[in-house]
């Protein structure tokens, strides 16, 4: 039976070069199902919010602090690029970090431009098994972990926020307890059956809550290019948990998830809700600009390794 790893490996594969009509077809079936998803759920959205009011906030906005969002965003990838290094370190895949990071570049572009059957992880976890002969299933838990650390960062953040909003009625210890609890589980099952993971565990975490931290900063950005002067939390909370529905890719990266997330949670959060809505919009107008930077690896492949040796990836790293 195929694992997960292997699965992920042909996918990939398919979507690159489809062998068969049948193959092409589901492609491009997938393509405009998450068109179709997208486009329901913003219908949704500004069939509550006006739209027009979304436009003119950006349209309006001060796009000086646009400018440090991007650049806070941008740093975020570098932070999260050298956190999956940490991954790949532990099961002594040393990529130089150039490399890794126009690799991630590129996987950052498949996410969120090409929404088919490629996506950012696979076509990691297919590139480097084919051009360094490293076993799928390795590289499949590196990334793995890599995101299951954004998604325990995303976890400590909530719950200092949650601290900081009242509308919020529960004991803080509550939270916290479960949090507390969580990570001690997460830890004993990572150390117990994938202890090879665990060597730059507590660094990849501390990385990841760095690139969590600029990705709030980057929405704080944001809010100041509205003078904003209200209160933040409320905004930056509803930031994170769309970040946690976006897990699942039914979506144009993400796209419409975001923005039904933040809309739905103004029925309990003091927001505006054009404001909830423009929010995740111009992050993902940011994300995007930034994934624009691995069309270059897709319209050149080779200047994805340029500059390298092929004696880099050496017998040692091939595991």
């Amino acid at each position: 039976m195929k694992d997960i790893a292997e699965t992920e490996v042909e996918e990939t594969e398919k979507a690159l070069k489809p062998k068969t009509w049948k193959d092409t077809l589901w492609n491009v079936t997938k393509v405009v199902l998450k068109f179709a998803v997208t486009s329901v759920l913003l219908y949704f959205v500004f069939r509550k919010v006006d739209f027009n009011e979304v436009k003119e906030r950006l349209i309006n906005a001060n796009y000086w602090w646009m400018f440090a969002a991007l650049l806070c965003f941008f740093f975020s990838i570098v932070i999260s690029s050298w956190r999956l290094s940490s991954f790949f370190k532990s099961i002594d895949l040393k990529l130089d970090p150039r490399f890794n990071f126009r690799l991630y570049l590129l996987g950052l572009f498949y996410n969120f431009l090409l929404p088919g059957g490629i996506g950012g992880d696979g076509y990691k976890i297919y590139l480097l098994n084919k051009n360094y002969k490293l076993p799928a299933k390795k590289v499949f838990w590196a990334i793995m972990f890599d995101r299951l650390s954004g998604l325990w960062a995303i976890g400590l953040i909530i719950v200092a926020l949650i601290f900081l909003i009242p509308q919020i009625d529960i004991h803080i210890g509550i939270p916290l307890s479960i949090f507390i609890g969580g990570s001690i589980i997460y830890y004993f099952v990572a150390y117990k059956f994938f202890r090879e993971y665990t060597r730059h565990f507590f660094a990849a975490h501390a990385k990841a809550v760095a690139v969590q931290g600029l990705q709030v900063l980057a929405i704080v950005c944001i809010l100041l290019g509205q003078n904003f002067t209200g209160k933040f939390s409320p905004y930056l909370l509803s930031f994170l948990v769309s970040a946690l529905a976006t897990v699942i890719p039914i979506s144009i990266g993400g796209a419409g998830v975001r923005e039904t997330v933040f809309t739905y949670l103004t029925k309990f959060f003091p927001m505006e809700k054009s404001l909830a809505v423009f929010l995740p919009g111009t992050f993902y107008i940011i994300s995007i600009m930034v994934a624009l930077l691995g069309l270059y690896y897709v319209i050149r492949p080779s200047r994805l390794e340029e500059g390298l040796n092929k004696g880099d990836f050496n017998s040692e790293n091939k595991l």
